[in-house]
Protein backbone atom coordinates (compact mmCIF):
# COMPACT_ATOMS: atom_id res chain seq x y z
CA UNK A 1 0.00 0.00 0.00
CA UNK A 2 1.34 3.43 -0.95
CA UNK A 3 2.16 5.79 1.89
CA UNK A 4 4.90 6.65 4.34
CA UNK A 5 5.77 4.02 6.91
CA UNK A 6 4.99 6.56 9.66
CA UNK A 7 1.46 7.13 8.28
CA UNK A 8 0.75 3.43 8.13
CA UNK A 9 2.20 2.77 11.55
CA UNK A 10 0.11 5.58 13.10
CA UNK A 11 -3.04 4.24 11.47
CA UNK A 12 -2.09 0.76 12.64
CA UNK A 13 -2.10 2.00 16.25
CA UNK A 14 -5.70 3.16 15.78
CA UNK A 15 -6.79 -0.16 14.27
CA UNK A 16 -5.09 -2.01 17.11
CA UNK A 17 -7.03 0.08 19.63
CA UNK A 18 -10.30 -0.59 17.80
CA UNK A 19 -9.70 -4.33 17.44
CA UNK A 20 -12.67 -5.45 19.59
CA UNK A 21 -15.07 -3.39 17.42
CA UNK A 22 -13.66 -3.86 13.91
CA UNK A 23 -16.80 -5.76 12.91
CA UNK A 24 -18.98 -2.75 13.86
CA UNK A 25 -17.11 0.52 13.27
CA UNK A 26 -16.46 1.74 9.71
CA UNK A 27 -13.47 3.71 8.45
CA UNK A 28 -14.77 6.63 6.37
CA UNK A 29 -13.30 9.81 4.86
CA UNK A 30 -9.76 10.07 3.57
CA UNK A 31 -8.49 6.82 5.04
CA UNK A 32 -11.37 4.86 3.49
CA UNK A 33 -10.39 6.39 0.14
CA UNK A 34 -6.80 5.37 0.75
CA UNK A 35 -7.73 1.81 1.72
CA UNK A 36 -9.78 1.35 -1.45
CA UNK A 37 -6.47 0.58 -3.17
CA UNK A 38 -6.31 -2.68 -1.15
CA UNK A 39 -9.73 -3.95 -2.24
CA UNK A 40 -9.76 -6.78 -4.80
CA UNK A 41 -12.03 -4.70 -7.08
CA UNK A 42 -9.53 -1.82 -7.25
CA UNK A 43 -7.34 -1.38 -10.28
CA UNK A 44 -3.72 -0.39 -9.99
CA UNK A 45 -3.04 3.31 -10.51
CA UNK A 46 0.28 4.99 -11.22
CA UNK A 47 -0.14 7.76 -8.65
CA UNK A 48 -0.42 7.69 -4.85
CA UNK A 49 -3.78 8.17 -3.11
CA UNK A 50 -4.70 11.43 -1.43
CA UNK A 51 -3.55 11.50 2.17
CA UNK A 52 -4.82 13.07 5.36
CA UNK A 53 -3.44 13.33 8.89
CA UNK A 54 -6.75 12.42 10.52
CA UNK A 55 -8.81 9.23 10.48
CA UNK A 56 -12.61 9.41 10.58
CA UNK A 57 -14.38 6.47 12.21
CA UNK A 58 -18.15 6.00 11.90
CA UNK A 59 -19.71 4.51 15.02
CA UNK A 60 -23.21 3.00 15.19
CA UNK A 61 -25.46 4.69 17.74
CA UNK A 62 -26.08 1.40 19.53
CA UNK A 63 -22.45 0.31 19.81
CA UNK A 64 -21.77 -1.24 23.20
CA UNK A 65 -18.45 -1.73 24.92
CA UNK A 66 -17.88 -4.90 26.89
CA UNK A 67 -14.81 -4.92 29.05
CA UNK A 68 -12.62 -1.95 28.17
CA UNK A 69 -14.24 1.07 26.52
CA UNK A 70 -12.94 2.51 23.25
CA UNK A 71 -11.58 5.45 25.26
CA UNK A 72 -9.62 3.10 27.52
CA UNK A 73 -8.25 1.17 24.54
CA UNK A 74 -7.18 4.39 22.82
CA UNK A 75 -5.42 5.64 25.94
CA UNK A 76 -3.62 2.33 26.38
CA UNK A 77 -2.46 2.48 22.75
CA UNK A 78 -0.94 5.96 23.07
CA UNK A 79 -3.80 8.33 22.20
CA UNK A 80 -4.75 11.42 24.19
CA UNK A 81 -8.12 13.18 24.11
CA UNK A 82 -8.16 16.84 23.01
CA UNK A 83 -11.40 18.66 23.84
CA UNK A 84 -12.73 21.25 21.39
CA UNK A 85 -15.63 23.69 21.39
CA UNK A 86 -18.47 24.24 23.85
CA UNK A 87 -20.67 21.19 23.29
CA UNK A 88 -21.53 18.81 26.12
CA UNK A 89 -19.81 16.42 25.85
CA UNK A 90 -17.16 18.50 24.05
CA UNK A 91 -16.08 17.59 20.53
CA UNK A 92 -12.97 15.47 20.83
CA UNK A 93 -9.93 14.58 18.76
CA UNK A 94 -7.95 11.56 19.88
CA UNK A 95 -4.37 12.45 19.03
CA UNK A 96 -1.54 9.95 18.92
CA UNK A 97 1.17 11.24 21.22
CA UNK A 98 4.93 10.61 20.91
CA UNK A 99 4.84 10.73 17.11
CA UNK A 100 5.38 13.24 14.34
CA UNK A 101 2.84 14.29 11.75
CA UNK A 102 -0.07 15.16 14.03
CA UNK A 103 -2.12 12.00 13.40
CA UNK A 104 -5.48 11.93 15.21
CA UNK A 105 -8.80 10.09 15.09
CA UNK A 106 -12.29 11.55 15.15
CA UNK A 107 -15.47 9.58 15.74
CA UNK A 108 -18.73 10.31 13.92
CA UNK A 109 -22.23 8.95 14.43
CA UNK A 110 -25.53 9.48 12.59
CA UNK A 111 -27.65 12.50 13.40
CA UNK A 112 -31.20 11.23 13.85
CA UNK A 113 -33.87 13.92 13.81
CA UNK A 114 -32.99 17.58 14.27
CA UNK A 115 -30.48 19.33 16.49
CA UNK A 116 -33.30 21.77 17.30
CA UNK A 117 -36.14 19.94 18.98
CA UNK A 118 -39.17 21.05 20.96
CA UNK A 119 -37.41 20.07 24.15
CA UNK A 120 -34.49 22.34 23.39
CA UNK A 121 -31.35 22.14 21.37
CA UNK A 122 -29.92 18.65 21.22
CA UNK A 123 -26.20 18.16 21.60
CA UNK A 124 -24.13 17.95 18.44
CA UNK A 125 -22.06 15.26 20.15
CA UNK A 126 -22.82 11.96 21.82
CA UNK A 127 -20.79 9.69 24.07
CA UNK A 128 -20.67 6.16 22.71
CA UNK A 129 -18.61 3.36 24.25
CA UNK A 130 -16.54 5.90 26.16
CA UNK A 131 -15.62 8.20 23.25
CA UNK A 132 -17.23 11.47 22.19
CA UNK A 133 -18.68 11.15 18.72
CA UNK A 134 -19.82 14.06 16.55
CA UNK A 135 -23.38 13.68 15.26
CA UNK A 136 -23.63 14.38 11.53
CA UNK A 137 -26.08 13.88 8.72
CA UNK A 138 -25.50 11.13 6.15
CA UNK A 139 -23.24 9.07 8.42
CA UNK A 140 -26.06 6.51 8.56
CA UNK A 141 -25.57 5.37 4.99
CA UNK A 142 -21.78 5.51 5.32
CA UNK A 143 -22.37 2.77 7.90
CA UNK A 144 -24.63 0.86 5.49
CA UNK A 145 -23.30 -2.02 3.39
CA UNK A 146 -19.60 -1.39 4.14
CA UNK A 147 -16.85 -3.20 2.27
CA UNK A 148 -14.07 -5.13 3.97
CA UNK A 149 -10.35 -4.96 3.34
CA UNK A 150 -7.61 -7.05 4.86
CA UNK A 151 -4.64 -5.20 6.30
CA UNK A 152 -1.55 -7.34 6.13
CA UNK A 153 0.87 -7.52 9.02
CA UNK A 154 3.60 -6.92 6.42
CA UNK A 155 2.19 -3.58 5.22
CA UNK A 156 4.07 -1.49 7.84
CA UNK A 157 1.03 -1.41 10.12
CA UNK A 158 3.12 -3.24 12.76
CA UNK A 159 0.42 -5.79 13.61
CA UNK A 160 1.33 -9.11 15.12
CA UNK A 161 -1.12 -10.55 12.58
CA UNK A 162 -3.37 -9.17 9.82
CA UNK A 163 -6.59 -7.29 10.54
CA UNK A 164 -9.87 -7.11 8.64
CA UNK A 165 -11.47 -3.65 8.72
CA UNK A 166 -14.73 -2.25 7.41
CA UNK A 167 -14.54 0.75 5.07
CA UNK A 168 -17.29 2.93 3.64
CA UNK A 169 -18.88 1.47 0.54
CA UNK A 170 -17.35 3.55 -2.30
CA UNK A 171 -20.85 4.27 -3.61
CA UNK A 172 -21.80 5.71 -0.21
CA UNK A 173 -18.53 7.62 -0.18
CA UNK A 174 -19.32 9.22 -3.54
CA UNK A 175 -22.95 9.95 -2.63
CA UNK A 176 -21.96 11.61 0.64
CA UNK A 177 -19.49 13.86 -1.17
CA UNK A 178 -22.30 14.98 -3.49
CA UNK A 179 -24.71 15.65 -0.62
CA UNK A 180 -22.33 17.78 1.47
CA UNK A 181 -20.88 19.65 -1.54
CA UNK A 182 -23.10 22.77 -1.19
CA UNK A 183 -21.92 23.30 2.40
CA UNK A 184 -18.22 22.99 1.66
CA UNK A 185 -15.88 25.95 1.18
CA UNK A 186 -13.94 26.52 -2.05
CA UNK A 187 -10.82 24.52 -1.16
CA UNK A 188 -12.88 21.69 0.33
CA UNK A 189 -14.96 21.47 -2.84
CA UNK A 190 -11.85 21.11 -4.98
CA UNK A 191 -10.45 18.34 -2.81
CA UNK A 192 -13.81 16.54 -2.74
CA UNK A 193 -13.95 16.65 -6.54
CA UNK A 194 -10.50 15.09 -6.66
CA UNK A 195 -11.63 12.41 -4.20
CA UNK A 196 -14.58 11.68 -6.51
CA UNK A 197 -12.36 11.60 -9.60
CA UNK A 198 -9.78 9.30 -8.00
CA UNK A 199 -12.39 6.94 -6.53
CA UNK A 200 -13.97 6.57 -9.96
CA UNK A 201 -10.54 5.81 -11.44
CA UNK A 202 -9.81 3.29 -8.68
CA UNK A 203 -12.91 1.29 -9.58
CA UNK A 204 -13.06 2.31 -13.24
CA UNK A 205 -13.14 -1.27 -14.45
CA UNK A 206 -16.01 -2.12 -12.09
CA UNK A 207 -18.42 0.76 -12.66
CA UNK A 208 -21.22 -1.70 -13.45
CA UNK A 209 -20.65 -3.34 -10.06
CA UNK A 210 -20.87 0.05 -8.36
CA UNK A 211 -24.16 0.65 -10.17
CA UNK A 212 -25.45 -2.62 -8.73
CA UNK A 213 -24.25 -1.62 -5.25
CA UNK A 214 -26.19 1.62 -5.62
CA UNK A 215 -29.38 0.06 -6.93
CA UNK A 216 -29.62 -2.84 -4.51
CA UNK A 217 -27.78 -1.89 -1.33
CA UNK A 218 -27.57 1.90 -0.92
CA UNK A 219 -30.36 3.63 -2.85
CA UNK A 220 -33.31 1.95 -1.03
CA UNK A 221 -32.30 3.55 2.29
CA UNK A 222 -31.91 7.14 1.06
CA UNK A 223 -34.51 9.87 1.60
CA UNK A 224 -36.19 11.10 -1.58
CA UNK A 225 -34.80 14.63 -1.19
CA UNK A 226 -31.23 13.35 -0.91
CA UNK A 227 -31.88 10.98 -3.77
CA UNK A 228 -32.77 13.84 -6.11
CA UNK A 229 -29.56 15.69 -5.22
CA UNK A 230 -27.42 12.62 -5.89
CA UNK A 231 -29.09 11.63 -9.16
CA UNK A 232 -28.93 15.16 -10.54
CA UNK A 233 -25.31 15.78 -9.47
CA UNK A 234 -23.63 14.69 -12.73
CA UNK A 235 -25.61 17.42 -14.49
CA UNK A 236 -25.68 20.10 -11.79
CA UNK A 237 -21.99 19.83 -10.82
CA UNK A 238 -20.19 18.55 -13.89
CA UNK A 239 -22.12 19.52 -17.02
CA UNK A 240 -19.96 22.64 -17.37
CA UNK A 241 -16.48 23.68 -16.29
CA UNK A 242 -16.22 25.31 -12.85
CA UNK A 243 -13.57 26.90 -10.64
CA UNK A 244 -13.59 23.96 -8.16
CA UNK A 245 -12.92 21.55 -11.04
CA UNK A 246 -10.00 23.72 -12.22
CA UNK A 247 -8.64 23.82 -8.68
CA UNK A 248 -9.01 20.04 -8.35
CA UNK A 249 -6.82 19.69 -11.44
CA UNK A 250 -4.19 21.94 -9.91
CA UNK A 251 -4.00 20.11 -6.57
CA UNK A 252 -3.65 16.76 -8.36
CA UNK A 253 0.02 17.58 -9.02
CA UNK A 254 2.63 16.19 -9.53
CA UNK A 255 0.52 14.07 -11.88
CA UNK A 256 -0.90 15.84 -14.89
CA UNK A 257 -4.67 15.80 -15.32
CA UNK A 258 -6.47 18.55 -17.19
CA UNK A 259 -9.58 20.26 -15.78
CA UNK A 260 -11.61 18.91 -18.71
CA UNK A 261 -10.42 15.37 -17.99
CA UNK A 262 -11.52 15.75 -14.35
CA UNK A 263 -14.91 17.11 -15.36
CA UNK A 264 -15.54 14.48 -18.03
CA UNK A 265 -14.62 11.53 -15.82
CA UNK A 266 -16.74 12.77 -12.92
CA UNK A 267 -19.74 13.46 -15.15
CA UNK A 268 -19.47 10.12 -16.95
CA UNK A 269 -18.71 7.92 -13.92
CA UNK A 270 -21.33 9.46 -11.65
CA UNK A 271 -24.00 9.27 -14.34
CA UNK A 272 -23.20 5.58 -14.90
CA UNK A 273 -23.62 4.87 -11.18
CA UNK A 274 -26.40 7.21 -10.08
CA UNK A 275 -28.62 7.91 -13.08
CA UNK A 276 -32.29 7.06 -12.34
CA UNK A 277 -33.44 3.63 -13.42
CA UNK A 278 -35.23 3.51 -16.76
Amino acid sequence: MTGSSADLENFGHLIEALSPWLDQVVIIGGWAHRLYRLHPSAQELDYPPLTTIDADVAVPIGLKATGQSIHERLTATGFQAEFLGHHKPPATHYRLIDQTGGFYAEFLTPLVGSLDSRRGKQSATKRIAGVTSQRLRHVDFLLAAPWRVDLSASESFHFAEGKAVLIANPVSFLAQKLLVYPKRNRSERAKDILYIHDTLETFGARIADLRTEWSHRIRPGIHSRSLRIIERAPETLFAAMSDPVRQASRIAQPRTVTPEAVRELCAFGLSRIFSPAD
